[in-house]
Parts: structure tokens; C-alpha cells; sequence
């Protein structure tokens, strides 16, 4: 549903909740998409949403627009019901999903769902939280089609037209006797071939997979380079224990892309959900601006310790802000583009030394072109040939200093198993505003005699 009319139809939405004409709203439910309903929510405050969650009678479509909003709203909806009704919701769910709700519901509440489930459901959701968080066996689903390398093209054909379970057959999975993995067939393979053809003598061998453990990124990148729709999953003996369709990778891209974006500005993914919350939302914030005024608190004792030298040449007051804004502007930019590249896959530590010597020069020459500018700039302002060379030269230390700092810190945070993202935005800004007023006035100092008239 495009824009204006989801704006439309929250307007009357939320004037018919007002008037309480519930059997209007329910002819609203009845004709919404779950995708659109799941749109409309982002509109509406959280008695809202659940005015209108009530109304969905088909569990089916409930569960539907539970999958398409944020499992941390999800749990606010399904916490203020009944729990048969949580119960039978969450039972049409494919697995994965399944386990993903009951993981953000109060631990209390999901003991008793769980209770109130079929056993094998309950199983499933059981042995897919038992995996970490933000892997493959988290996000992976048991429903998936697997057959015997013996078995006929003409058998697996009829198997295929009985597998209504099955979450979404796009390849026909091969086991030995063991339930290992040995090949995989594409639908168009198995209906080309001669009915009596064993499935061993048509599988392709080469068969791209996963392990339990992978982190959900890295199967995103998986998925995004070889082009698949669907890629198994495997335990430490090769045996077949699920897969992970590519809706599921989609929703992996979307929320660590969000995450990523999040962090990088210092806040929480969770925003989006006590949008309304304005205590909460600030709590979310105030980490990072508080690390920040401490990093300027730090910037002004800085100053203060040079005194000295800016009551001596008080022209240099001039070029702090260029200093420090220039410095982390450049820290940024680094730090930006090595998070996304560790994300994508294009950038680990095998090849972080060319990136950190590719880093380093283009911070060289930026911080030439930009220091030769404001060199000049000092120049023609003051008068002073010597303020010139302390500004360009402080400007090509701070900004090659910033391009560094931007390139190891979402390494280092790597290699510490922490989401590099979190290097970047105040964390670098804040540390590159520091380095840039020690390097600028130490050059100072170092020329102090010759800017002295």
C-alpha cells in the first residue's frame, strides 16, 4: 500500500478507534493485507495496535502480520492476551518464527505456551532456542523436503505432491542412510529426467551449505553470493537438520542493516518500538551523548593545558572547528565503510592490512588538498605565512590520524566477538575531536616562536 493511502486508512483507523466502532474497524481488518495491517501499526500507539490485533479472527492472518513488525512489538501484542489464543497463533508459525516470538515473551509466559502446544511444536521451538542467538540453527526451520539417494525421480515427484508441510520446497535435499547431506536436485532437474532415474545418479554432490553455528550475517552472505533460495543447514557430523529459506535471509539483511545504522548513531534498534516513550527512547540515547560530553569535556581541558599557546597566538582559535570537524569527518567515512564491508563479507582480517594502507593514503592525500587550502586560507586571513604551515600541516597529521583510528577500531571491536558498528559515529567523532586538538596544537607549540610577532 503506498504512502498516502496507508496515511488515509491510519486517519480513519484511528478516528474509528476513537468513536469505538468496532464494526467498522472490523471490515477495515477483514479487507487489509497482513502486510498492510503490519504497515498501518507503525502509525498507531500500542493501545491502538492492539484495538486492531483484536479484531484479526483468523489466526492464520494474525500470525501472518505478527511476522511482518518487529518481534519486540510482537511480544507487547501477544503479552496482553489469552494465552489459547497466544497458543494459536503462534502454532500455524513456521518454526523459526515460532521460536523467535516465545524467545521475546516473559520467561513465565512462554513456559506456559510451550505446555499448552502440540509436543512436537513444542520440541522444535525447544531444540531451536537451544541454538545462540543471531545463528543459523536460530533462524533455520525443521519443516524442510528431504529423500533417500536411492529414491526414484518418479517417487520423489509424488512425494513433492504430498509434502504440504514442507515450508517451501525450491530443491529436493539428499541424505544417505545416516541423514547426511550428500547432494541436492533442483525441480527442474527432476522433471526432466526419466521417471526410473535414481535421484544419487542426477543430485549435484557440490552441495552449498551451513553449519549450525554461523553467525546469521555470514548466511546472508552465503545466500547473496552463490544466488540460492534456500541453503541447508548441517550440524558438525554433515547431518541435515534444517534450512533457511530466503525470506528469512531477507528479514536477516533488513535487521542487521537497522542494527548497524542504529549503533553507528548511538542509539538502539528498540526505538521503533517505544517510538511513544519518550523516557525510554532517551535512555537509548543517552550512552553515547553522555560519552560524548565527557570526550569534550576532555577536548576543553585539552585546551586548557595550551592556554598558553592560544593566549600567545590567539589567531589559532580560528581553525579548531575545521581541525576537529575535518578529523572526524574522515574518521567517519573509514569507519562507515570498514563496518559495511566486515557486514558484506568484502572486508576481513586477511585483507585489513591493504585496506588500512589504502585508508592511510587517501587520509594523505584528503588531508593534503584540504590542509593546503586552509594553509592558505590562514595565510591571506592573518598574515602569517607560519600559521598557514601549522594549520595545513596539523590538517594532513589529524585527518591520516582519523582515516587510521576509523579502519583499526571496527577491527578491533571484531576481534573482540563486538559488533564492529559500534566504532563508528560518536565513538570515532568523539576520539578524532580528542587527537585532533592534541595534534593541532602540538604542531602549534612546536612552531610556537615563529608565530609569535
Amino acid at each position: 500500500m503506498a504512502g498516502p493511502k496507508l496515511q488515509l486508512l491510519s486517519e480513519t483507523t484511528r478516528r474509528l478507534i476513537r468513536r469505538q466502532a468496532k464494526a467498522n474497524l472490523r471490515r477495515i481488518v477483514d479487507k487489509t493485507h497482513p502486510a498492510d495491517i503490519a504497515s498501518l501499526f507503525e502509525y498507531l500507539n500500542e493501545r491502538e495496535q492492539g484495538v486492531i490485533f483484536d479484531l484479526i479472527d483468523d489466526s492464520e492472518k494474525a500470525a501472518e502480520v505478527l511476522s511482518e513488525i518487529d518481534k519486540a512489538s510482537s511480544a507487547q501484542l501477544l503479552e496482553g492476551m489469552d494465552k489459547h489464543r497466544i497458543t494459536e497463533i503462534l502454532q500455524v508459525m513456521s518454526p523459526d518464527d515460532r521460536a523467535d516470538f516465545i524467545s521475546e515473551l516473559p520467561e513465565e509466559l512462554a513456559e506456559e505456551i510451550l505446555g499448552l502446544m502440540a509436543k512436537k511444536q513444542s520440541e522444535q521451538v525447544e531444540d531451536l532456542l537451544s541454538y545462540e542467538e543471531d545463528t543459523a540453527g536460530r533462524i533455520m526451520t525443521h519443516d524442510f523436503f528431504a529423500l533417500a539417494e536411492e529414491t526414484l525421480a518418479k517417487e520423489a515427484i509424488e512425494a513433492i505432491q504430498k509434502a504440504s508441510e514442507a515450508e517451501m520446497v525450491f530443491y529436493v535435499y539428499v541424505v544417505d542412510d545416516r541423514g547426511h547431506l550428500v547432494g541436492v536436485v533442483s525441480l527442474r532437474q527432476l522433471i526432466t529426467v526419466p521417471p526410473t532415474k535414481k535421484l544419487k545418479g542426477i543430485m549435484v554432490t557440490d552441495v552449498i551449505s551451513v553449519r549450525t553455528d554461523m553467525d546469521q550475517e555470514e548466511v546472508a552472505a552465503v545466500v547473496e553470493r552463490y544466488n540460492i533460495l534456500a541453503v541447508p543447514v548441517v550440524d558438525e557430523e554433515n547431518k541435515l537438520v534444517g534450512i533457511i529459506t530466503v525470506d528469512d535471509i531477507i528479514d536477516v539483511i533488513r535487521e542487521e542493516a537497522t542494527e548497524d545504522i542504529m549503533k553507528m548513531a548511538g542509539t538502539h534498534e528498540d526505538e521503533f518500538v517505544y517510538r511513544d516513550n519518550v523516557f525510554k527512547v532517551s535512555r537509548f540515547r543517552l550512552p553515547w551523548i553522555l560519552t560524548n560530553l565527557f570526550g569534550g569535556l576532555i577536548t576543553g581541558y585539552l585546551l586548557w593545558l595550551f592556554k598558553v599557546t592560544i593566549r600567545d597566538v590567539l589567531a589559532l582559535i580560528t581553525f579548531i572547528p575545521v581541525i576537529t570537524a575535518m578529523g572526524g569527518n574522515v574518521g567517519v567515512q573509514s569507519s562507515s565503510i570498514m563496518v559495511r564491508g566486515f557486514a558484506t563479507g568484502r572486508v576481513d582480517f586477511n585483507s585489513l592490512k591493504r585496506f588500512l594502507f589504502r585508508e592511510v593514503r587517501v587520509g594523505v592525500i584528503m588531508g593534503a588538498t584540504c590542509g593546503v587550502a586552509v594553509g592558505l586560507v590562514g595565510y591571506l586571513w592573518h598574515g602569517n605565512a607560519t600559521i598557514g604551515v601549522v594549520v595545513g600541516v596539523a590538517m594532513v597529521v589529524a585527518m591520516t590520524i582519523a582515516a587510521t583510528m576509523g579502519t583499526l577500531a571496527p577491527a578491533f571491536f571484531k576481534k573482540m566477538k563486538v559488533d564492529p558498528a559500534i566504532a563508528s559515529g560518536p565513538f570515532v567523532t568523539t576520539a578524532n575531536d580528542i587527537t585532533g586538538i592534541l595534534v593541532y596544537f602540538g604542531v602549534a607549540s612546536l612552531f610556537l616562536k615563529y608565530l609569535i610577532p
